[in-house]
């Protein structure tokens, strides 16, 4: 089911700055500093209220300034009753799958779905590889989700002079 349009969500977007902050707790004596980034908008209940608001149909348009790049895409979904013929009155396995190109982060519910030493589904995967993120396996009407991708311009270490944007964004229901 395309993400673009089926759910009528409003996704809303915002650039990433790269910024400067206090090193760890346990770091090395010489690093004082290291970098993170602002907004970090992952966290379940940020509020993206001021940023742009755009179109399901519009995430595939080029954002960016190109080279070292990042942007973040954030939507709030809804299970409806039914999906085309899909009803889901009756729990289902729910998966959401993402190809931001290049790369992509994805947060469901404020985490990044993950388990040390295995690949990852919501953390990338390579470059223009897919995220496949089960959302649920007892996903019914009703249910929300929070979502928000991290979209990434790469490879970051040659980067590239072109853009973040949404290849697609599905949504699956299985039984």
């Amino acid at each position: 089911m395309d993400c673009f349009t089926a759910f009528g969500t409003q996704w809303r977007i915002s650039d990433v700055k790269i910024v400067e902050v206090p090193a760890i707790k346990d770091a090395m004596p010489k690093y004082k500093t290291t970098y993170g980034i602002e907004p970090m908008a992952g966290a379940k209940g940020f509020d993206d209220s001021k940023w742009e608001a755009i179109d399901a149909k519009d995430l595939a348009a080029r954002r960016s300034g190109g080279h070292v790049a990042f942007m973040w895409y954030r939507a709030h979904f809804t299970m409806p009753a039914k999906l085309g013929a899909f009803d889901l009155t009756m729990p289902a396995v729910a998966v959401l799958n993402v190809l931001v190109d290049d790369y992509a982060e994805v947060w469901v519910n404020g985490d990044v779905p993950r388990k040390a030493g295995y690949p990852a589904p919501a953390t990338i995967q390579g470059h223009n590889i897919p995220n496949r993120v089960v959302l649920g396996t007892a996903v019914k009407a009703g249910d929300k989700f929070e979502v928000a991708v991290f979209g990434i311009n790469g490879p970051i270490s040659v980067a590239p002079a072109n853009t973040v944007w949404f290849r697609q964004a599905r949504m699956e229901f299985f039984r």
